[in-house]
């Protein structure tokens, strides 16, 4: 990240890859995965069974759960990256949502005319989603082994 970049958005940039003062090389590893991926949802058979063991085994790094709403539960640290809902597709494959972070919205149109020009199905046109928060920006596919990919901005427009 360039300095303008990091004098900008400070905030954001420390929870991108950059390493805070008094951040553990541990946790500043796990802070520049984040910098990659958005979020990561995923289909489980039993929501409780599998939030229990989420619950246990995310409290030791600093995890926690952060929102529920009906039987979906999102998991991180300031805000939720991973995710548990129940299956809701038939057969042994299951779909994952695979958020990919982008730097701008201009890259999440980019990301979005690349995917339809592949033949992608499109499943959401790049547009603000404001029941997620008010700049959240995304566009949403389907590859073709039937995984939501994702490009999402958090930034304003």
């Amino acid at each position: 990240m360039t300095p303008q970049f990091l004098a900008e958005n400070g905030d954001l940039a420390a929870r991108r890859g950059c390493v805070p003062p008094g951040v553990s090389p541990p946790r500043a590893a796990a802070d520049r995965l984040a910098g990659m991926l958005d979020h990561l949802s995923i289909q489980v058979a039993d929501v409780e069974a599998a939030a229990y063991f989420y619950d246990t085994v995310l409290e030791p790094l600093g995890g926690r759960r952060i929102l529920e709403f009906g039987d979906v539960i999102g998991y991180g640290v300031d805000r939720p990256v991973f995710w548990l809902g129940p299956v809701t597709t038939e057969g042994v494959a299951r779909e994952a949502h695979i958020a990919f972070v982008a730097a701008d919205r201009a890259a999440v149109t980019a990301f979005f005319d690349a995917a339809a020009g592949t033949g992608a199905e499109v499943l959401h046109e790049p547009r603000v989603w404001p029941e997620y928060h008010e700049h959240y920006f995304g566009a949403f596919v389907r590859d073709r082994d039937g995984n939501n990919v994702e490009a999402v901005c958090h930034l304003p427009g």
